[in-house]
């Protein structure tokens, strides 16, 4: 038989052989890369949505756990802006980045505002092991999307998990001493206004849980955080601090506070 058949008869083969099935994703670790397997729902629901009405690119994109996701307002408080709200669960910071393929690098959104680490704390996670998990989702981030700002919101006193306190400071300074060596990123102090004068946690913002924030809690959040979303060509410049938002409490004088970074 000669070479051309020999070659020409290994093609067909090649061409009508039936075709090897797409090996699937395996399934995330748990809880070494996904705290829970529930997520997975909320993946699909988010899915749905985008194919429903594809978000736009360049948007302000808010990610993390519940208390993005119970934002409801989130739109209204920033006019103007292309917002999207991809809050799920009570999600810890990993989560974001394990799913990132899916809720932030398609969106390429301009500005990523990053909230999760309560969460983390309360499961038993160090303040190390939160920094560690920020670390890797800006990694993740800045690997397919290295101009996008990204930006992470303190983790919150809330009265609910006062004894975490500690270990929120802690988390939050080394989070904060971290994006102080970054460009192009953001350390968004929510966490001082949020503790009254004697250091301790606003109860008056907070929900009867105790634990998420109410309607005049995230009033305070949107009037802190306004500064670090910049204004587009079709936005309004807003106003550092809304109205209606409740004003800052007097610095507590005998607690350690986490300063906000300025950016690089």
């Amino acid at each position: 038989m000669s070479g051309h058949l020999l070659r020409a008869l290994a093609l067909s083969l090649l061409l009508f052989a039936p075709l090897a099935p797409a090996r699937e994703a395996a399934p995330p670790r748990i809880p070494e890369q996904v705290s829970n397997p529930a997520w997975e729902a909320d993946m699909q629901r988010f899915a749905a949505l985008d194919a429903q009405s594809p978000p736009p690119k360049g948007a302000v994109l808010f990610v993390g756990s519940s208390s993005i996701r119970m934002w409801d307002s989130l739109a209204a408080d920033f006019p103007g802006q292309k917002v999207i709200n991809r809050g799920f669960g009570g999600s810890e910071v990993r989560d974001s980045t394990w799913y990132a393929d899916r809720i932030v690098i398609p969106y390429a959104p301009r500005l990523v505002v990053l909230y999760a680490g309560d969460n983390d704390l309360n499961a038993g996670r160090t303040p190390q092991q939160v920094r560690d998990d920020f670390v890797a989702f800006v990694t993740r981030v800045r690997r397919d999307l290295p101009h996008t700002r990204i930006a992470y919101i303190s983790i919150k006193p809330s009265p609910s998990r006062e004894h975490l306190l500690p270990q929120v400071h802690e988390a939050n300074n080394i989070i904060s001493a971290y994006i102080r060596t970054l460009a192009n990123s953001d350390y968004i102090d929510t966490f001082t206004p949020m503790l009254g004068g004697d250091g301790r946690p606003r109860a008056e913002l907070f929900r009867g849980d105790r634990l998420h924030l109410n309607d005049t809690g995230y009033r305070l959040w949107q009037s802190v955080i306004v500064s670090h979303v910049p204004a587009t060509p079709q936005a309004p410049v807003l106003a550092a601090h809304r109205v209606d938002a409740p004003a800052p409490a007097p610095e507590p004088a005998a607690v350690t506070t986490v300063s906000a970074a300025a950016s690089p």
